[in-house]
């Protein structure tokens, strides 16, 4: 096996066994599968171009890559009005959906309601379980700032979302 073989052996089974999680952060983060896949791709490209000069676990650095190319991509939307949508699923009887899945697309759509830094703080600490301080070293902030972007967040989602107030918020982002 040659080193290049070697290098896209390793980096395949990298893609295999993480790739289905990346891909989920990514959509909490864009709210849409396809932009998931897509922002995850585009991660992978970038990680596989430096896959040699990756030391020791390359997942934080693929998923510092997510979140970078994720804010960037809110940075150049900040001028521009959003559309926010739930993708309903589709059904022919009214009132199929259970409470649950209702609680899911509100609190859904309430995430991707709150600005971008506010919601990637959520979705490292409560869908990555990430300490205060992993969170601030990810986004490159201050555990303080990560703390009261949590606590602004949270405020907002149960604002927007009344039921949350019923049920522990943290839990219901999982």
């Amino acid at each position: 096996m040659t080193v290049t073989q070697s290098i896209e052996a390793e980096f395949t089974a990298f893609v295999a066994a993480r790739g289905p999680a990346l891909v989920g952060i990514a959509y909490a983060l864009t709210g849409s599968q396809q932009n998931a896949e897509d922002l995850v791709q585009a991660a992978l490209a970038k990680a596989f171009a430096r896959w040699t000069r990756i030391s020791g676990d390359p997942e934080p650095y693929v998923r510092r890559i997510i979140y970078n190319d994720r804010v960037s991509f809110w940075r150049r939307q900040s001028r521009r009005p959003e559309l926010l949508m739930a993708d309903l699923p589709e059904s022919g009887h009214p009132g199929a959906h259970d409470h649950d899945t209702t609680l899911r697309l509100a609190l859904r759509q309430a995430l991707l309601a709150l600005p971008p830094r506010q919601r990637a703080v959520l979705v490292l600490r409560y869908l990555e379980d990430r300490s205060v301080e992993e969170t601030a070293e990810v986004l490159g902030c201050r555990p303080g700032t990560v703390a009261s972007q949590s606590a602004r967040a949270l405020a907002k989602l149960r604002a927007m979302v009344p039921e949350l107030d019923e049920m522990n918020s943290a839990e219901a982002l999982r």
